[in-house]
């Protein structure tokens, strides 16, 4: 089957929408440090533990798929425990998963994810 041209970058900015999504609950808590097509960044708005801000999530479109990084993951480990094998196929590293196609599913649980990052952020007193 071939892919129609265009088509790959088509559905990568779904990806990246209903990913970039995902970031805008917590917007008001951290700094958007990039927002732009194809790539958003947050961070802790004031310097935290070495003197620099925290990164908190990403969403990055690249050449052949949309990256949903998350931090937390790689802070805590414990958060990750509980992931979704289907979640955990799209997993690179300790904190970054892929995508070339919505997901709902794994959005959701990203989301989730993301929920308990913040909250774990905040009981830290990272931001």
């Amino acid at each position: 089957m071939t892919t129609a041209p265009g088509a790959k970058s088509k559905d990568h900015g779904a990806v990246f929408t209903a990913l970039r999504l995902l970031l805008k609950p917590f917007e008001d808590k951290f700094a958007v440090k990039t927002d732009k097509p194809g790539n958003c960044y947050l961070e802790t708005r004031s310097a935290s533990l070495n003197g620099r801000r925290l990164f908190f999530a990403a969403a990055k479109a690249k050449k052949n798929y949309v990256s949903f990084y998350l931090t937390p993951l790689y802070m805590f480990p414990e958060l990750s425990f509980g992931i979704s094998p289907t979640l955990k196929k799209r997993m690179q590293g300790q904190s970054c998963f892929n995508f070339t196609a919505v997901d709902q599913d794994c959005f959701d649980e990203l989301g989730r994810l993301a929920e308990a990052g913040f909250q774990r952020f905040k009981s830290e007193a990272l931001l």
